[in-house]
């Protein structure tokens, strides 16, 4: 007993197979550009965590060069009622 195809039920499975890969390539170019957009907005939020760290140590700086010199900010003064 042989498991033999006819012609009409190969196209259909060769058609079936084209459709499935065909749905396959496009997930896999929506799946590459969300991948891509993600790298890209990474980047950005890398560039912005440099940024915000050096402007961060730059007041750290400012701060204690302040502090060395004595001078008093108005934040560190005492109200009067205490």
């Amino acid at each position: 007993m042989t498991n033999e195809l006819s012609p009409a039920e190969l196209t259909q499975l060769l058609e079936s197979l084209e459709s499935r890969l065909a749905y396959q390539e496009h997930w896999l170019d929506t799946l590459d550009q969300a991948v891509a957009q993600q790298e890209r907005r990474l980047e950005k939020l890398e560039q912005l965590s440099a940024l915000m760290r050096e402007r961060l140590r730059e007041q750290h700086q400012a701060l204690q060069a302040n502090d060395f010199q004595g001078t008093s900010r108005p934040e560190d003064e005492v109200p009067p009622h205490y």
